[in-house]
């Protein structure tokens, strides 16, 4: 396990591959796991870094709040430990939010952004007071919470066909300890809006959604890049592109990875 300490907290992360450094960011409830086959897949040509964000997989928890602005930094911390300048950033869900924030903080150092079923846009009112029903909860559940969370990821026609993927994923979820659960609902709810950081056009951008998403609604996020220069991909599922769309997603990223 290769890890580097960020304000005293251990931050876990792997490293595989030479050539453009590419950083995969997992979302709620998901590890740097989420990604060891595209990690496999993509470190033949790029350097590839996964990052467990904090409270998540092997990193510890940093205080009852977790900002997007200090995953963020959390992120920079492993890219300076490896003496990386610029990279590319992949954030799915939370991940993405993660990514504007290290592009709201760092602009110099991104090189491309991908946001996959993901957001630029802060939490709604409604979807505010869901995150704190949700912390309530994961406290009086949390077996049941995690569980269920991962399932409605996925888009209802997938759940069969992909029954033993999501039992992967919600093992994986069972990992997160409460306080990281919390943390991170906590500091998804009180994100800032960034849509200003699509529309500034400082690096390309690739918004990847899935027209079945139970998590965000797809028409209400094609707006995030009006009037940008972002390139839009949609996939016909839910928000779980990198499982339900596996083989399509690599080859859409393998051309923006390249271009």
């Amino acid at each position: 396990m290769k890890t580097v300490l960020y304000k005293n907290t251990t931050i876990s992360y792997t490293d595989s591959g030479e050539g453009t450094a590419i950083v995969l960011l997992h979302g709620f409830l998901e590890n740097k796991k989420m990604w060891q086959d595209y990690a496999a897949f993509f470190s033949e040509n790029y350097r590839i870094i996964t990052i467990d964000l904090l409270g998540h997989g092997e990193s510890e928890c940093l205080g009852y709040v977790h900002e997007m602005e200090e995953n963020a930094r959390a992120v920079n911390a492993v890219l300076e430990n490896l003496k990386i300048e610029k990279a590319i950033i992949l954030g799915h869900s939370m991940g993405g939010y993660v990514g504007l924030a290290f592009a709201e903080l760092y602009p110099e150092k991104l090189q491309k952004l991908i946001l996959l079923n993901s957001t630029s846009k802060e939490d709604s009112a409604e979807k505010k007071i869901n995150r704190t029903r949700a912390i309530k909860a994961v406290k009086q559940n949390y077996a049941s919470f995690v569980s269920m969370s991962i399932a409605n990821l996925f888009s209802e026609n997938n759940r069969e066909r992909l029954a033993n993927e999501i039992e992967k994923v919600k093992k994986e979820a069972l990992k997160t300890p409460l306080q990281g659960i919390v943390a991170s609902l906590e500091g998804m709810k009180i994100r800032k809006d960034r849509e200003n950081i699509l529309k500034q056009n400082l690096f390309r951008v690739l918004l990847v959604l899935g027209k079945k998403d139970p998590v965000l609604n797809y028409d209400e996020n094609i707006s995030q890049i009006k009037n940008t220069n972002a390139q839009l991909v949609s996939f016909e599922d839910g928000h779980m592109s990198q499982i339900e769309n596996n083989e399509d997603l690599k080859k859409v990223l393998s051309d923006f990875f390249r271009d």
